[in-house]
């Protein structure tokens, strides 16, 4: 499966963003699909999951009430809805499929990743 993030961008701090992920090739709806970041200097961090349908998410801690995973699968396509935004989220931003069962926190176990978009937000 291929995966083209967008949706990234410079906003204020307090604003939003709406990333997507959009997939093409095999079925979307068999993977798990998860965000991830990565810093400037730091390693690539999770930021959130979601399970095959959209009931299941998952979000680290530093994101929970501000970030909203979802997905469309009749669009194959997963969004991270980002609100309160702050500058520490400053991150490139990547999306990616897992067509396993493994922990979903954990970058390597899945299989497909896309671009990365890049999000910045000023103080």
């Amino acid at each position: 499966v291929q995966l083209q993030a967008s949706g990234g961008g410079l906003v204020q701090a307090g604003g939003s963003l709406r990333l997507s992920c959009a997939a093409s090739g095999r079925t979307f709806s068999g993977y798990r699909v998860g965000w991830f970041r990565q810093a400037p200097g730091k390693g690539r961090e999770f930021v959130a999951a979601i399970g095959r349908s959209d009931i299941s998410t998952y979000y680290a801690d530093s994101v929970k009430g501000r970030f909203t995973i979802s997905r469309d699968n009749a669009k194959n396509a997963v969004y991270l809805q980002m609100d309160t935004l702050k500058p520490e989220d400053t991150a490139v931003y990547y999306c990616a499929a897992d067509g396993g069962y493994s922990n979903l926190r954990v970058s390597q176990f899945y299989d497909y990743w896309g671009q990365g978009t890049q999000v910045t937000v000023s103080s």
